[in-house]
């Protein structure tokens, strides 16, 4: 299957607070290189033989196709919300913060907390829209697997070192 990336949305040299290295960096090494192994693990899943296979290999495949792909997709939606200048727009997404979390102030001080704690880890901040709830949560993502079960990311901070160290060290809270 030939999966081609996405071209970044943005001019890295336009945004504040990330290095135009850093974010050409990401996107074309993680970014990329996730696209490009998410085709790959499914060309060889399109030409195996399901009956014979082994169950480790069906096993691997699986596994690596669904960390490829979360790592791709996450990427996807990490690199669309980059840019602007850190206001949230009055919009309905902030009316439903303020609603499920008391107010936007304090979601943001949930969810810069929640990737803090991330620091020095690996994985991802996430918003996202829980469908069993039927409200906003925040929650992370390690490995590229983890996500809430019915639920759809809508915002995603990047808390792999790769997505910060260029620029920051491992200084994540800086990040």
């Amino acid at each position: 299957m030939d999966m081609q990336p996405r071209p970044l949305a943005l001019n890295p040299a336009t945004l504040n607070g990330l290095s135009e290295n850093l974010i050409v960096s990401h996107h074309a090494n993680n970014y990329t290189g996730a696209v490009k192994r998410l085709g790959a693990i499914r060309q060889q899943l399109t030409q195996l033989d399901w009956p014979s296979a082994p169950v480790f290999t069906v096993n691997g495949l699986k596994r690596e196709e669904l960390i490829a792909a979360n790592s791709a997709w996450l990427h996807e939606l990490y690199f669309d919300s980059l840019g602007g200048d850190g206001a949230l727009p009055d919009s309905g997404l902030t009316v439903a913060l303020a609603r499920d979390f008391g107010s936007t102030d304090r979601w943001r001080a949930e969810f810069t907390a929640l990737a803090k704690a991330m620091g020095g880890g690996s994985g991802w901040a996430l918003l996202s829209w829980s469908n069993r709830e039927s409200r906003l949560i925040t929650h992370w993502s390690a490995d590229h697997t983890h996500l809430l079960a019915g639920a759809t990311p809508i915002l995603a901070l990047d808390m792999y070192e790769h997505a910060y160290h260029m620029d920051f060290g491992a200084k994540a809270a800086s990040y």
